[in-house]
């Protein structure tokens, strides 16, 4: 936006900031969090703060690094305020899984160290974090963040120490992060429609267990490694001599990787879906799906052991999911692969256009990093860059009211409560 723009909206955005930041304890804070989000907002090619503040006729460098780097105020209660304010105007289809990388030099920035940076698209020396966004076709909002936590970091105490990590914070896998986010934001009310995530997590069963435990669905995407039998496999146990441990059943025929059973099924098992309009036409792609167990010793374990704990006894049988298969036109194999725990008569178009609806965040996250610059900040502190990624993540908001034009009512705050409830600007 240009000074223009922002000056127009100044009423809008000063009506947004009383109520998302109505939790800020005191009015000089909720002042400069209005003033950071116009500097966010503001055309410029660096959002570091000096260079918003020198572009902002209010613009005060000092009082805007205290704002960011050393008040006390709580990003988490700003955040629930805005996850309450936006999914009722978005409407979500899913919750998406996504984590995003900050590529830094040095060693002292919180988190940071030589690990995967999907910015880069290699090793190198970043920060990562894990978020859940509500997400449909039109719009997507980030509800809550977990800053990744290396293990070189856990027992670091000079490090953390200076950076001010909370001594209860240590590390802890991705895929638990996203957990935790869903069982916090069930805490706010809040209960995901269905969950779509990338290999990264959909390839590991003890995220797709968890899910499962906590009642959530989901569409998720896994490697072409990954194997399963076939839904209507039986395990079997052989006779019992009668003496030492009786016999386990088990599946008795080797699991497929999900790349063979796909393309044992031919080109010609798989039908044309149309999943959206893009910018050049309808997107459209050749699909299957077909039910099926997933296997592997971790899937098996975890059958097993929810089993146990909920009828005393295992049967062997793994459960049942869908595989989603895409094989493009164009392509010599199928390219990608999808687990579904919807139900069974779930239509292949709909599971399609789940498996496909992360573009919308794929497409929001170039706006929150180039054009509002989530991976801008310069602090090295916890507090601080907590502190940035909710402000980026209001900015994010406010702009994606304006786009959606919302009319719907949003739940009343601190701020706008009264007997009925509370409007959008």
């Amino acid at each position: 936006m240009d000074a223009h723009e922002v000056n127009r909206a100044r009423t809008k955005l000063a009506l947004f900031v009383a109520d998302v930041f109505a939790s800020v304890p005191r009015k000089d804070q909720r002042a400069k969090s209005d003033c950071y989000l116009r500097g966010l907002m503001l055309d410029g090619r660096r959002k570091s703060i000096q260079a918003m503040a020198e572009r902002l006729p209010d613009g005060n460098e000092q009082n805007l690094q205290q704002f960011v780097n050393q008040s006390t105020w709580d990003p988490d209660l700003v955040r629930r305020r805005i996850a309450e304010r936006m999914v009722p105007q978005i409407g979500p289809d899913a919750w998406a899984v996504d984590d995003v990388s900050f590529p830094k030099d040095g060693k002292m920035s919180v988190a940071v160290a030589p690990q995967y940076c999907g910015a880069l698209g290699k090793q190198a020396n970043c920060q990562v974090a894990v978020s859940v966004h509500a997400v449909s076709d039109t719009a997507s909002c980030p509800l809550q963040w977990r800053l990744f936590v290396p293990q070189e970091w856990a027992h670091d105490a000079g490090r953390r120490q200076k950076t001010g990590i909370p001594e209860e914070v240590g590390h802890r896998e991705k895929w638990r992060l996203a957990l935790d986010i869903f069982d916090e934001l069930a805490g706010w009310g809040m209960v995901p429609p269905v969950v779509v995530a990338d290999a990264g997590y959909g390839q590991n069963a003890d995220f797709r267990d968890g899910l499962s435990e906590r009642g959530i669905g989901y569409v998720v995407a896994v490697r072409s490694d990954v194997t399963v039998h076939p839904h209507d496999a039986q395990p079997t146990a052989p006779a019992w001599s009668g003496t030492g441990r009786r016999p386990q059943p088990r599946y008795r025929d080797k699991p497929s990787p999900v790349a063979a059973l796909a393309a044992g099924h031919g080109r010609q098992a798989f039908a044309e879906v149309t999943w959206r309009e893009g910018s050049r036409g309808p997107m459209r792609s050749r699909f299957l799906a077909l039910r099926v167990r997933p296997a592997g010793v971790r899937a098996r374990r975890l059958a097993r052991a929810a089993a146990i704990a909920e009828h005393g006894h295992w049967d062997g049988v793994l459960p049942e999911v869908t595989l989603l298969v895409e094989w493009p036109k164009d392509a010599q194999q199928p390219t990608d692969y999808w687990l579904s725990s919807l139900p069974a008569d779930t239509s292949p178009a709909e599971l399609v256009r789940l498996a496909k609806i992360r573009w919308r965040i794929e497409h929001d996250y170039r706006e929150l990093k180039h054009g509002l610059g989530l991976d801008h900040f310069e602090g090295r502190s916890w507090a601080g860059w907590h502190h940035h990624v909710t402000l980026v993540t209001a900015a994010h908001a406010f702009l994606t009211e304006q786009r959606l034009a919302p009319k719907a009512d949003t739940p009343g705050s601190l701020s706008t409560r009264s007997s009925t409830p509370s409007k959008t600007c």
